[in-house]
């Protein structure tokens, strides 16, 4: 029989090792995320700086 000590550790221990387990899982998701909108983000000033270009080309041609 166990005793009351090592129920409680035992009980703490698989606690332990659960919760280890959620925030390791919500650290990916989170990671992902940031992963994501940080591309979102990069593709968004990509788009910008295209539109930039076109418009100092468009302004060139019409200076011509």
């Amino acid at each position: 029989m166990l005793s009351r000590v090592e129920t409680a550790k035992d009980t703490v221990q698989v606690l332990t090792e659960s919760a280890a387990t959620h925030v390791g899982r919500i650290a990916t998701i989170i990671t992902g995320a940031v992963r994501e909108v940080a591309r979102e983000m990069g593709e968004w000033a990509t788009d910008a700086f295209e539109m930039r270009d076109a418009a100092n080309e468009a302004n060139r041609n019409n200076a011509e």
